[in-house]
Order: structure tokens, then sequence, then C-alpha cells
């Protein structure tokens, strides 16, 4: 594959990766007012650590899916590319579950099934790429611990989620 074709590929997974994050975002347009309503755990970070944590992990991983892409492209990756792809689109529909909809049981069996997701397209990644793998690590610890957060904050909230 040549220099040209591979930046162009990876500008490609940092778009797709960037618009689900933007389509998560949008979503949360009222996360900051919201969630600092909301009863906390004594764990929970401020809110304003969210915005730089994310930013980080989807820049993972979208190098992380490159990695994969790069060896060989679409066809030869299907499996893993695609088990990214539909872990990115629970990642999206979380945001709306929890912060548009206000919906924190839905939200919390969705990042439940996100965390599963996540643990298999590292799984099939490592088949392609063990780093591509390694770099959706700092994603599966924040997804676990946003789990507990999830479900510590929705019972915590139960009239509002």
């Amino acid at each position: 594959m040549n220099h040209r074709r591979q930046m162009f590929g990876l500008a490609g997974w940092l778009a797709l990766t960037l618009a689900a994050a933007a389509l998560g975002a949008r979503a949360s347009i009222t996360a900051a007012q919201f969630y600092g309503q909301l009863v906390q755990p004594s764990w929970a970070p401020p809110a304003n650590v969210f915005g730089p944590v994310w930013t980080l992990l989807y820049v993972l991983m979208a190098l992380s899916a490159w990695l994969v892409w790069r060896q060989g492209g679409w066809r030869s990756n299907r499996t893993a590319l695609g088990l990214y792809v539909a872990q990115l689109a629970l990642n999206v529909l979380w945001s709306w579950l929890f912060f548009a909809w206000k919906l924190g049981g839905a939200a919390f069996a969705d990042i439940l099934l996100l965390l599963v997701l996540i643990v298999a397209t590292m799984l099939a990644f490592a088949r392609r790429r063990a780093l591509a793998a390694w770099l959706l690590l700092p994603y599966l610890a924040w997804v676990s611990f946003a789990t507990a957060l999830n479900h510590a904050v929705w019972q915590l909230n139960p009239s509002v989620l």
C-alpha cells in the first residue's frame, strides 16, 4: 500500500471516528448542566474531565482501526473493522440514551453491550496487529469506569433517569 493511500486511509478513519464523536457530542450539548444537577457518587470526576479524555480516546481508536485497515484494507479485515464500526455506533447511541433521552437503564444496557464489543474488537484487532489492540486498552479501561459511573448515577437519580 503506497504512502498516499495510507494517509488517505488515516484521514478516513479519523474522519469516521471524529464524526461519531461529534454525533455523540450533539446529544451531549447540555450534558455539563444536566450532569452537574445529578446526584453523583463521591468518586465521579468533574464534568470538565470528560472532553479531554474522550478526545484522546477517539484519536487512539482511529489510529487503532487504521493500523488494522493497513493490513489488507477493508476486504481482508471486514470482521474486525465491522466490529469497530458496531462498537462506535453503540458509543454514539449511549450519549443519546443517557443525555438526550435521559434513559439511564437503556444507557446502562447499551454500555454493557459496548464493553462486549470493545473486547471483541480488541481480540479481532490483535489477530491483525497487536499494537492496534493495545491502543484500545485505555478506551476499554475508561468505558469500564464509565459503566460503573453510569450504573451509580442511574441508581442515585431514579426520578430523572
